[in-house]
């Protein structure tokens, strides 16, 4: 039982501290409902753009069923320098989100291989998918070690978890929308609790390894 609460607790700040910047992004988009989106152009939207991040993340999980996952948990470095990186260039990242935020408002669904796109699933949901996708570095460097970490159970876990947790990542920012205040209170403060928490995951993605153990002489 511990440990499943171990693992939901793992998902929920994994998530959560890789996907701050996105509730900005989506409330943009909903402040745009009925003129530019529909609400279920955004959800959608933004599972798609998700799904494609996790796929883009789980060679880290097909590495750890081949490797050492003593080995593995090395790759726990990465969350603690970008935790790292982010304490130190705050302001290069709300930068990078006011960019992301100018080109939502900007930009319009008319690239050229967008038409390939267009049987499928609308425009908007496009648009919205592609800005997930392209906001999602970050979430690539931690999801990969955390997935390299996990057994198929655990991995199952998180994803259900990360499931759940786009679809409250929707519903809080259409909330913010009716109060822009409290979205500018959330950024502020989350600015600066991120990096903790993404260093946090890194230590423990490391402890959960066990790859201390790699620093003690073998008898």
């Amino acid at each position: 039982m511990y440990r499943l609460v171990e693992i939901i607790i793992t998902g929920i700040a994994s998530f959560a501290a890789t996907n701050l910047d996105d509730i900005i992004v989506l409330t943009v988009f909903f402040a745009q409902v009925n003129s530019s989106f529909r609400p279920k152009h955004i959800i959608f939207g933004q599972y798609l753009g998700f799904i494609a991040i996790i796929i883009m993340s789980l060679p880290g999980f097909l590495g750890g069923l081949v490797l050492d996952k003593k080995w593995i948990g090395i790759l726990g470095f990465l969350p603690i320098i970008i935790g790292i990186s982010k304490l130190l260039n705050r302001k290069a990242d709300e930068t990078e989100v006011q960019t992301v935020v100018e080109e939502i408002n900007s930009s319009h669904p008319g690239a050229s291989f967008m038409s390939i796109f267009n049987s499928v699933i609308s425009p908007q949901t496009y648009k919205v998918a592609a800005v997930t996708f392209a906001n999602g570095g970050d979430n690539i460097g931690i999801y990969v070690p955390l997935f390299a970490s996990s057994n198929l159970t655990k991995l199952g876990i998180i994803l259900s978890i990360f499931m759940v947790m786009i679809a409250v990542w929707c519903c809080i920012a259409y909330q913010l929308t009716r109060n822009p205040v409290v979205a500018n209170i959330l950024t502020n403060r989350g600015d600066a609790i991120v990096p903790f928490v993404l260093i946090a995951l890194g230590i423990y993605i490391l402890i959960d390894s066990e790859t201390y153990l790699l620093l003690t002489p073998s008898k």
